[in-house]
Parts: structure tokens; C-alpha cells; sequence
């Protein structure tokens, strides 16, 4: 590789890094070129980008951007790598896990993964990522949380309204009674 073309896959990296608040940094070592494509296509279907680039490259790509920012993930940046940028941040870790379901492999490894500024390192997190909730689906649970007493509220109100046309109902009956 020329120097112009590191630079270019450096910039290109720049880019994706920049573009992604989420990145997941695997090991596809001993993964076949029939297994690779096949991770490639998940993930292109999943709208997940896959690159394999030099650790050297990605190293001075993060250091260009934020050093400090990035600094949890420089220790993971050994041998085979290949990265998954998302939006959502808990596809990436589903798709290695299905993956290995279906080709009854532990690869992909994960080596690290940068979640909105927080760092997860070692193929052990795997499991803490697929449980992730997307931004959406916590701003839900935070709105139905609101919304809660508010109905409870309105359900009481309601109900006494009811209550007190009940005590109108048997008031107006005690009467006739006696």
C-alpha cells in the first residue's frame, strides 16, 4: 500500500467513525471467504457496514479524530480485524451471535465495542450488548412510565364520578324504601 492510499484509508475511516457513535471491533481470523461473504451480506441486509482495515490504519484514524475519546478500545487492536458500524447499537452483537448459531463457530471474536462513549471490551460482553435498548424504544418506556399516573388519575376521576352518581342512585332509593 502507497502512502496517498493509507492516507485515503485513513480519511475513509475518519469518515465512518465520525458518521457512527457505535463501532464493534472483531477478530474474523479463521472465518473461510465463503463466511466472511456470507457476514457481509447479514450485515448489508441488517444496514450494518463492514470493513476490514489494517489495526495500524484504524489506530491513526482514531487518533485523529479524539485519542482520549477512543483510547479504551487501542489495546484491542491486534490481529485480524474487522469493524461493524451501526446506529443501532445492539445489532451488530446480534448478528455475530446469530451468526454463530448458524455456522456452529465462536467467530466472529468480539474484541471491543464503542457504545455512545462508553467502551466494552472482551467477547464476554457479547451477551450485556444484545440486551442494549435503542434510544426509541427508552424513550418509549420513559413516555408509557409519564403516561402511567396520568391514566391512573383520569381512571380515579372517572371513577368517582361514577361513585357519586351511584350514592345520588341509592340516596334517591332510600326514600322510597321507608
Amino acid at each position: 500500500m502507497t502512502k496517498d492510499q493509507k492516507n485515503e484509508a485513513i480519511e475513509v475511516l475518519k469518515e465512518k467513525f465520525n458518521q457512527y457513535n457505535n463501532f464493534y471491533i472483531t477478530n474474523t481470523e479463521a472465518l473461510s471467504v465463503a463466511q466472511v461473504n456470507k457476514l457481509r451480506k447479514i450485515c448489508f441486509d441488517k444496514n450494518v457496514e463492514m470493513k476490514v482495515a489494517k489495526n495500524t490504519l484504524i489506530r491513526k484514524a482514531l487518533e485523529g479524530i479524539d485519542s482520549a475519546r477512543y483510547s479504551g478500545v487501542f489495546d484491542s487492536l491486534s490481529g485480524v480485524t474487522a469493524l461493524l458500524f451501526s446506529e443501532d447499537a445492539k445489532e451488530p452483537a446480534m448478528i455475530i451471535s446469530s451468526f454463530r448459531t448458524d455456522t456452529k463457530t465462536e467467530k466472529p471474536v468480539l474484541k471491543a465495542a464503542f457504545i455512545d462513549m462508553d467502551v466494552f471490551v472482551g467477547n464476554d460482553q457479547l451477551e450485556a450488548l444484545k440486551t442494549l435498548k435503542s434510544k426509541n424504544e427508552l424513550i418509549g418506556e420513559i413516555i408509557g412510565l409519564l403516561q402511567s399516573p396520568i391514566n391512573n388519575v383520569l381512571s380515579g376521576l372517572n371513577a368517582g364520578g361514577k361513585l357519586a352518581s351511584l350514592v345520588k342512585a341509592l340516596e334517591d332509593r332510600q326514600p322510597q324504601e321507608v
